[in-house]
């Protein structure tokens, strides 16, 4: 599922060859119980008495309901997790499928990531002990349900067997989930409204949800910053304090070093089984999975698999991302398994059944995008292109970090400016913030698309205004660009800019994007300038993010802005592109410049922005590129 949310759940009845308990409710270390449902192979519906492993979903989704990923290639009707249930038992394993604390027919307080780790140490210990366990519990699921997995795998539980994360499991919520370079990512306000309207604390409430269903999301992304009482979460306090206490949470200390939050403080203790780390190049956890990869493969006899797709969060079974389409071999159906249950169940066999097969995985399976015609496809897509790579290691051993200067004249060029002073400025005004075009992000709706989009402004996004200009002509952007290319060129793995800056305020952000400009064609007559990953730095936390320090007038500042991995193949004839702006709206919250407490800026003011690009301060892209 995405992280927005499943569909609601639909009556279900297992086939005589799976055996279903439902409900059965698990206790907690404090007395919470937890409501789970057990399938089991069965003959003529009744369980086989084998102990077999066990495979475990947690999810605050509900365990009856409908994942939008869930589908495959050929077939677009998502199937549920009791349909996918029915296959994982049918393949030889007891499932258990769990509602996580304060969501749908479990007890307690729902509070986002922070009981994940301990539920489900206490679970898993549950299910070692009954009879039809064979003693191993291995765990699976997406977003959410890769997070709960990666917090109680922070833990170590002895029974734990095998993993396998999709699209989530932070490495660090502070650093890539929630904050971002110090900016708060308002995906957590949208999920929070609808999962607040979710509960079972709405659901038993007609007066909340009505207060709830009134509340109109776009109008309060226009009245910020929101505040106990005043947000659309007012008739949800519990969703409303955990969502303003991340939202003020500026600084990186114990509240982000939590169980849930921080796998990275915790790889040394971290359960040492086999594991898989998937997610996307337009997912809010690329830099997650990466992380993850790195610093566990590093420190566990393994095996420790990384897959990167070229898709949104969650849908691995398609071969578009926005209006962007990758090629037929783009989606995970046919170019790792069948599909992907097939390559759940050939990952787990082969670490939990003896003689089953072999580890279906290199170490890392990644996806290069570009290559493709740049014309549209019959369904109105630019036809990006792309192929798979296989790799020993993330980033690939065969790349290499470049440098591109950014220039006066709006180049991005490798050789070194040549002028004793040049900057390039510009106003950010927090009235007037650029929109969000695209992007990795995921539970956006109504007010965010994630995804390869030509980057200028349309009717239906959110902070979008006519005439919908290319974003490359608002004054607030700055953009910087290599002339057309003679030979192509192939970017994979992390991407940051060091950047020379000054500010006339106290504090602002810097926000880069790279992109990919394909030329003008018969169906792109002014070219596609297409995004592919982004980053932000607050400047507040530019010498660390443990401590604030305001910035001075007429001073001169080198920051690091770290951005998302990628994976592209320029093409001849496109360009490289890094825009350079101060906010990028909806995706994160706008900085008001005025240094005010995060959360809490309620006296916005502009700020006129600086990027020195002279000899001295040779402000330059990173690039990581394949030698040839």
């Amino acid at each position: 599922m995405s992280d927005t949310g499943d569909e609601a759940s639909a009556p279900f009845l297992a086939p005589d060859d799976v055996h279903v308990t439902r409900d059965v409710m698990i206790t907690m270390r404090d007395g919470v119980r937890l409501a789970t449902d057990i399938y089991r192979p069965a003959i003529d519906g009744r369980p086989i008495d084998t102990p077999l492993p066990v495979l475990l979903e947690r999810t605050p989704y509900d365990k009856l309901g409908t994942n939008h990923g869930d589908r495959t290639r050929d077939d677009p009707t998502p199937r549920s997790k009791p349909e996918l249930a029915v296959d994982f038992a049918r393949g030889g394993y007891v499932v258990a499928l769990q509602d996580c604390r304060g969501r749908y027919g479990s007890e307690g307080v729902f509070e986002k990531y922070l009981n994940e780790g301990p539920d489900g140490v206490d679970t898993i210990a549950w299910l070692a002990k009954q009879p039809w366990c064979d003693g191993r519990v291995a765990t699976l699921g997406l977003s959410y349900g890769a997070h709960v997995q990666s917090a109680l795998a922070c833990l170590a539980p002895p029974a734990l067997a095998a993993m396998f994360l999709d699209s989530g499991g932070f490495s660090s919520a502070f650093h890539s989930g929630i904050r971002q370079g110090g900016a708060f990512e308002l995906k957590q306000a949208t999920w929070a409204y609808k999962h607040a309207l979710l509960s079972p604390a709405t659901k038993a409430d007609p007066a909340r949800r009505a207060a709830l269903k009134a509340e109109d999301l776009r109008a309060w992304f226009k009245r910020m910053p929101w505040s106990e009482g005043h947000s659309p979460l007012a008739a949800a306090p519990e969703y409303e304090k955990y969502l303003l206490d991340q939202w003020r949470s500026g600084l990186f200390g114990p509240y982000w070093e939590q169980n849930g939050l921080y796998a990275a403080g915790a790889y040394d203790a971290y359960a040492d089984v086999p594991m898989v780390h998937m997610s996307s190049w337009y997912d809010p956890y690329a830099l997650t999975a990466t992380q993850n990869y790195v610093g566990l493969a590093a420190r566990k006899r393994g095996p420790v698999k990384l897959i990167l797709g070229p898709w949104t969060h969650g849908q691995r079974s398609v071969t578009y991302a926005g209006e962007v389409d990758f090629g037929a071999e783009a989606a995970l159906d046919g170019a790792l398994a069948a599909d992907f249950v097939t390559l759940r169940l050939a990952w787990f066999d082969a670490w939990l059944k003896d003689g089953a097969g072999p580890d279906p995985l290199p170490p890392v399976k990644l996806f290069v995008m570009g290559g493709g015609t740049g014309r549209k496809t019959p369904e109105g897509r630019l036809d990006h292109g792309g192929r798979w790579l296989d790799a020993d290691a993330w980033p690939p051993t065969t790349s290499a970090i470049t440098d591109y200067f950014l220039r006066i004249d709006g180049g991005l060029d490798r050789a070194a400016p040549p002028e004793a002073e040049a900057f390039r400025d510009y106003v950010h005004d927090p009235a007037r913030p650029a929109p969000t075009i695209g992007g990795a992000t995921a539970s956006g709706a109504p007010v965010m698309q994630a995804g390869a989009f030509d980057q200028r402004e349309r009717p239906d996004m959110f902070g979008c205004e006519a005439p919908y200009r290319p974003l490359a002509e608002r004054d607030d952007v700055l953009v910087f660009q290599t002339p057309p290319l003679a030979e192509a060129v192939e970017v994979i793995g992390p991407i940051r800019a060091e950047l020379f800056i000054g500010s006339d305020q106290p504090d602002t952000d810097f926000h880069i994007k790279l992109i990919d400009v394909h030329p003008p064609s018969p169906d792109y007559p002014e070219g596609f300038a297409m995004n592919l990953t982004t980053g932000v730095l607050r400047a507040r936390y530019r010498e660390g993010f443990d401590h604030e320090t305001r910035l001075e007038p007429d001073q001169v500042y080198r920051i690091t802005v770290e951005a998302f991995p990628t994976a592209n193949l320029f093409a001849t004839g496109h360009r490289i592109r890094l825009d350079v702006s101060s906010s990028n709206f909806p995706h994160f919250d706008v900085n008001p410049n005025s240094g005010e407490p995060e959360g809490h800026g309620t006296s916005p003011r502009p700020a006129r922005n600086r990027i020195y690009v002279d000899a001295a301060r040779p402000s330059r892209l990173l690039l990581p590129i394949t030698r040839r």
